[in-house]
């Protein structure tokens, strides 16, 4: 094991980020297909004299697969068998589970993640702008005119007060009250008439 391990270091010092090329339509994200990484480790593996294999073990519910490393001196160096199950029992099932189990068991045997697109979204994310003192008078405004009590109409907006209510749903808030206000000057209306 000494010929494996010493050309698995000096491999893995030149492995690169598995990069997030491929998009998952139902979660809108982006992800590290098998082939990115693949292309992160294989270079760096060869060029230390080491081959990547990836074989399948029969299992009834899904897939096994146990990626193995071979160096060019016969040992080798296996990062155990990895089951996923699959979704569907068809084919397309068992072929995404297989992808699947290739990907997570190469990035585990190698030590390897994919970049953090998902960090760096987050370090960039904006904080939550909340309203100005003028869309606070206009609620409180209309809190008055519709006879509504502010400490409940906060509670259905689900904040603490006027002042915290993000930016975002003032539209929201005016759009109820107005309502309201104008169901109320309707049913006035009604009873002058």
């Amino acid at each position: 094991m000494k010929n494996i391990s010493t050309a698995f270091v000096a491999a893995q010092r030149e492995f690169a980020p598995a990069l997030k090329t491929s998009t998952n339509p139902h979660f809108k994200s982006k992800y590290a297909a098998l082939d990115a990484c693949i292309e992160a480790v294989i270079d760096a593996l060869n060029n230390h004299g080491i081959g990547l294999l990836q074989k399948c073990h029969q299992d009834d519910s899904g897939i096994c697969v146990e990626t193995i490393l071979l160096h060019e001196s016969g040992e080798q160096l296996s990062g155990g068998i990895l089951h996923v199950p699959a979704a569907k029992n068809d084919p397309q099932g068992y072929g995404s589970a297989l992808t699947y189990a290739r990907r997570y068991s190469l990035m585990a045997t190698c030590g390897i993640a994919p970049e953090d697109n998902d960090g760096n979204l987050a370090c960039r994310a904006k904080p939550p702008t909340f309203v100005g003192d003028v869309e606070v008078r206009k609620l409180d405004e209309l809190l008055v005119k519709t006879g509504t009590v502010e400490s409940a109409f906060c509670g259905w907006l689900g904040v603490k007060n006027l002042k915290s209510l993000p930016q975002s749903d003032f539209e929201k808030a005016e759009s109820a009250l107005l309502k309201k206000l104008n169901k109320k000057l309707e049913a006035t209306d009604a009873h002058t008439i």
